[in-house]
């Protein structure tokens, strides 16, 4: 059944009916098949870009969808409940135009965020290193002044979008100044120098692409640094509370889907001579996972509104992405539990569901940093 939404404006909700048309219409067609052959939908994310869902929370004045938070979220999370993949890569192309948006100059953005946003590009985000994963201020990624030109050397892990991109978003060292040594950078796919590594081979996401880039000698010019040497760490730390949230509605999204799943199962199979879902036991279950998800949005949508209102909302993102994350990692294993040994199966996307949310949560900020975030804000 499709989520009761209520929804801040007309316009709003016309928007969440014009995404779930996308949704039935051009991913849940082709959801199985592309995960289970590790395709990379690029052309669904151009579908995405030309109805102007990529952009969605960027102003309308640089070409993006001028909607707040609270709605961006919500057309996240229902792309999500049908392809987590997809979920994921308009979260991270949202998070790879933040640098540009925040720091960058007006005439930065005049000159490439209209085309960022367009739908056309993809962007990805490189910011971890294999040995600089919850402690990005320890990257070694260096980028060193030549004249009017930044030469990077080094090496970005977990990049969503690897090699499949337009643009990336590179944080990389200016200076030996610890976090304060680090800035932003622009960077062209087509850069020479500039390269991915093979695909990781995940045990979930298999429709998005992730590799590690490598920068051998990559010369960028210094135009396109976003704000001030040394500026990229607070860039970085300021997109992922932002990223945070987007995670949190991408794993409330599969929750939903999972849960949507769990309940047509219950009501259609039948055990001592009535639906599963009759019995007590099962439906206690069924119970607290729609408890779980319905508190994961309500957390998530707390949070957004916060941003919206122009407030403080980093302990409040952490929370949302803790929350929903752990709240969908219990849903889907609770979905596979409800569908017994039909669940264990690839008959049924719950048990994609499962290993999908695994990883949200680890990336944007494992959930022990998201408790060290949130333990630290108490403490001030």
């Amino acid at each position: 059944m499709p989520v009761e939404r209520l929804m801040p404006t007309e316009e709003s909700a016309d928007l969440i009916a014009l995404t779930r048309a996308i949704v039935d219409k051009d991913l849940r067609p082709r959801v199985d098949e592309a995960e289970r052959t590790a395709t990379f939908p690029r052309d669904v994310f151009r579908t995405l870009g030309r109805t102007g869902l990529l952009g969605l929370p960027y102003p309308e004045t640089y070409g993006g969808g001028g909607q707040p938070y609270e709605v961006y979220l919500q057309v996240l999370e229902e792309i999500a409940s049908a392809w987590a993949s997809v979920g994921v890569g308009t979260s991270v192309h949202a998070l790879s135009c933040f640098g540009l948006f925040t720091a960058g100059s007006e005439e930065q953005k005049q000159r490439w965020l209209p085309d960022m946003l367009g739908g056309e590009l993809l962007g990805a985000y490189c910011l971890s290193e294999a040995h600089a994963g919850s402690d990005p201020a320890a990257m070694r990624t260096r980028a060193v002044r030549q004249g009017d030109e930044y030469v990077i050397n080094g090496a970005k892990a977990w990049t969503t979008h690897g090699g499949e991109a337009d643009f990336y978003t590179v944080m990389a060292r200016t200076s030996d100044a610890g976090g304060r040594g680090i800035s932003c950078f622009l960077v062209p796919a087509d850069t020479p120098g500039l390269s991915a590594d093979n695909p990781e081979d995940k045990m979930g996401l298999m429709g998005s692409t992730t590799a590690t880039m490598l920068f051998e000698d990559v010369r960028v010019p210094a135009e396109r640094r976003l704000g001030d040497e040394g500026q990229g760490l607070p860039i970085a730390l300021a997109g992922l509370d932002a990223g945070r949230l987007g995670i949190a509605a991408v794993a409330t999204g599969v929750a939903q889907g999972a849960l949507d799943v769990a309940v047509a199962y219950a009501k259609d199979r039948e055990s001592f001579g009535r639906p599963i879902i009759d019995h007590q036991g099962l439906a206690f279950v069924l119970a607290d996972m729609a408890a779980a998800v319905e508190s994961a949005r309500a957390t998530y949508l707390a949070a957004a509104r916060l941003k919206d209102a122009g407030r403080p909302y980093g302990r409040q993102a952490s929370i949302a992405k803790l929350v929903a994350t752990d709240n969908a990692m219990k849903v889907t294993t609770d979905a596979v539990q409800v569908l017994g040994g039909a669940g264990y199966t690839k008959d049924f996307p719950v048990e994609r569901y499962m290993r999908e949310v695994k990883v949200m949560q680890i990336f944007e900020g494992t959930n022990q940093i998201q408790r060290l975030v949130i333990g630290r804000d108490l403490a001030r």
